[in-house]
């Protein structure tokens, strides 16, 4: 007997799709927009004809832009800020993550270090303190500025120890019979069951790393040393194309305008987390949910 929908249940399913596919089209059709106006002509693009299909077709904006040192320097710093961020930020995570996870009888004063870190997220110092700080220790104008002071966030460890304490117990207390340690069943018992959440913080963090801007601007006073987000900043906000005074730039001036130079540079940079989420997106949610619901 084949289930038939009532006409209410009907309805209500209807209107769920057509409220995701409309957020959907609100968080896909700005890049479209930004896709079409970088592969316009600049008389097009600065004249308001281009919406969602390029007008006057051409790719001189990259052309630009894969001429231009100042946005490669940037786009090599964010993918160092990346490559070393990300791994430090894991490493750090699971090594706190995993003591926290066990019970107070196995580890001492566990709480305490609980409440320690949970008052990080309600408390700070503030703006001021946290560049002192970081001056005082020499990291500024270095790549170590815009890894070391956020390399351990909070929050992905809550999510990592709660993944953790959901695990079975019976597999640890197995691996400690074998004559398993700590570091080994770290290693090899909980980080392979663990790869939705880890999967999901990597995300997370790759993202945060990628898209940070202010960190950048504030702790790099060569602007040689802008990652790329906070280089595209200044362009987007206070740069035109006032720079583009070369004899090999004059050329592009009949088809590079300042709309189609800031869309390519933006859409570029947003590129790689484009490729990267689709590979991690299968365990965003199974990450999330098992890693939030026990304390």
């Amino acid at each position: 007997m084949q289930y038939k929908l009532s006409f209410g249940r009907s309805v209500f399913i209807a209107f769920n799709y057509i409220v995701l596919v409309g957020f959907a089209l609100l968080c896909l059709l700005p890049m479209v927009h930004v896709l079409a106006i970088s592969l316009s002509s600049g008389t097009a693009a600065a004249a308001g004809f281009v919406t969602l299909w390029p007008v006057d077709f051409t790719f001189k904006a990259y052309e630009y832009v894969a001429n231009k040192p100042e946005f490669i320097r940037s786009m090599i710093v964010s993918f160092q800020r990346v490559l070393i961020g990300v791994p430090l930020d894991m490493l750090l995570t699971l090594l706190i993550a995993y003591p926290l996870s066990k019970d107070a009888r196995t580890l001492s004063f566990r709480r305490g270090y609980i409440v320690f870190f949970m008052i990080t997220i309600l408390f700070g110092g503030g703006l001021i303190p946290w560049y002192m700080v970081i001056k005082m220790t020499g990291l500024l104008d270095s790549i170590f500025a815009l890894i070391l002071p956020g390399a351990v966030s909070v929050f992905n460890v809550i999510l990592l120890f709660n993944f953790f304490r959901n695990l079975p117990k019976e597999i640890e207390e197995a691996a400690y019979i074998d004559g398993a340690g700590h570091w080994y069943t770290l290693w090899k018992i909980f980080v392979p069951l663990s790869m939705p959440a880890i999967a999901t913080l990597i995300l997370f963090t790759t993202v945060g790393h990628w898209n940070s801007w202010f960190d950048g601007i504030i702790l790099m006073n060569r602007t040689e040393n802008y990652p790329l987000q906070s280089y595209l900043q200044t362009v987007v906000v206070q740069q035109g194309l006032e720079r583009m005074i070369t004899i090999q730039d004059t050329a592009l001036l009949q088809e590079v305008s300042n709309r189609t130079n800031k869309a390519a540079q933006i859409f570029i940079g947003a590129l790689p987390i484009l490729l990267v989420y689709p590979f991690l997106q299968r365990y965003f949610m199974s990450g999330i949910v098992l890693g939030s619901v026990k304390g």
